[in-house]
C-alpha cells in the first residue's frame, strides 16, 4: 500500500482495511508501505504466502508492480501485469473494447493542449480526464469550447496523455466481478455533478443504491457485458466494470477497474454486502481465488 500516486491516500486507506480484515479472519499479515522505491521491500515481500496488492494508482495498477511479483516468484491478488496494463489505459481498453463490439462513447486521446476535435463526432459537454489515472483524479466536464484547453492542462498534471470523450447523460452504474460471479450493480448518484475524487471518498456526499433500480433484463444484459469485459481483458480474482445508463437502455463501456478501492466508501464492498458477503468474507473471497488459479 502507499506509493506516489495521486492515489496514495486511497491506497493507505484500503490497505488498512484489508490489514484489519486478514488479522480478523485469522492471516498473520505483515503491513508493506511503499515509499519511492521497491528494493529495500523485497526481503519482507518475499516472506509472504501471498501479497494483497492495495498499491492503487501508477505503478500499483498499470502491470509494473505485476511484472515485478512475477519477476520474483511472489504470488499476489489482482490481475496480471498484460491485464493491467491495458485496463489501465483507457485509449487502449476502449479500443479494444470498440474492436469487439462493445459501446463505448466516442473519444480522442490528446498529448498537447493543441487540439481540434471533429464537431460531427464531438457535441458537448465533454469529458476530459487523464488516460492512466483512477479515482477521478484530474476529471473535468467541459460544457463549452473555450473551458477545453484549461481541462486539458489540468489532467496533462496527472498523464502524459488526455482522454475526450462525449459525455453521456444518465445513470452511473457499476459491476464488481469476484472469480466467476457477478454481484448486484450498484447505481452512484453523486451530490456534484460527476462523482468526483470528494464525492468518492468523503461519507454523505452520494447515494449508493444496490442493487440499482432496473429491469431484470436490463441487469442480465449489463451484468452480462460486464462480465465478458473482465474476460475479454483476461483479468482475474475481482475488479469492477463501470458503465453509463442512458434514457434510451443503452449503457455505455467507461472502464475496467482491475484494483478496486476497498475502502469504507468503496463500490466493492457494497456490491457484496447487498449479496450477504461481510468485507471480511469479500476479503476472504479474494484471497481464495489467488491462491486457487
Amino acid at each position: 500500500m502507499g506509493g506516489v500516486s495521486a492515489e496514495r491516500a486511497v491506497s493507505l486507506n484500503t490497505g488498512d482495511a484489508i490489514v484489519k480484515a486478514c488479522k480478523a479472519i485469522g492471516h498473520i499479515v505483515i503491513p508493506v508501505t511503499l515509499e519511492d522505491t521497491l528494493g529495500p521491500l523485497i526481503p519482507e515481500l518475499k516472506q509472504a504466502d501471498l501479497v494483497f496488492n492495495a498499491l492503487h494508482g501508477g505503478q500499483g495498477e498499470n502491470g509494473v508492480i505485476q511484472g515485478f511479483f512475477e519477476s520474483l516468484g511472489i504470488p499476489y491478488t489482482g490481475s496480471g501485469p498484460l491485464s493491467s496494463a491495458l485496463c489501465m489505459d483507457k485509449h487502449f481498453s476502449k479500443s479494444i473494447a470498440h474492436h469487439n463490439g462493445i459501446l463505448t462513447p466516442f473519444w480522442q486521446c490528446v498529448r498537447s493542449v493543441e487540439v481540434t476535435i471533429d464537431p460531427e463526432r464531438f457535441k458537448y459537454p465533454l469529458v476530459v480526464k487523464p488516460n492512466d489515472q483512477g479515482s477521478t483524479v484530474g476529471i473535468s466536464i467541459v460544457r463549452q469550447e473555450e473551458d477545453l484547453r484549461q481541462a486539458i492542462e489540468s489532467a496533462l498534471r496527472y498523464s502524459e496523455s488526455v482522454i475526450i470523450e462525449n459525455f453521456i447523460a444518465g445513470r452511473e452504474l457499476t459491476v464488481t466481478i469476484l472469480g466467476d460471479e457477478v454481484y448486484p450493480i450498484v447505481e452512484i448518484i453523486p451530490s456534484h455533478e460527476v462523482y468526483d475524487y470528494e464525492c468518492k471518498y468523503i461519507q454523505g456526499l452520494t447515494e449508493y443504491i444496490c442493487p440499482a433500480n432496473l429491469s431484470e433484463a436490463e441487469t442480465e444484459d449489463i451484468q452480462k457485458t460486464a462480465m465478458d469485459i473482465f474476460r475479454l481483458f483476461h483479468c482475474r480474482h475481482y475488479g469492477r466494470v463501470d458503465f453509463r445508463f442512458d434514457s434510451h437502455g443503452k449503457a455505455w463501456f467507461l472502464e475496467v477497474n482491475t484494483l478496486p478501492g476497498m475502502t469504507a466508501t468503496s463500490l466493492v464492498p457494497k456490491a457484496a454486502k447487498a449479496s450477504g458477503v461481510s468485507f471480511e468474507e469479500l476479503v476472504h473471497k479474494i484471497i481464495t481465488e489467488a491462491t486457487e488459479t
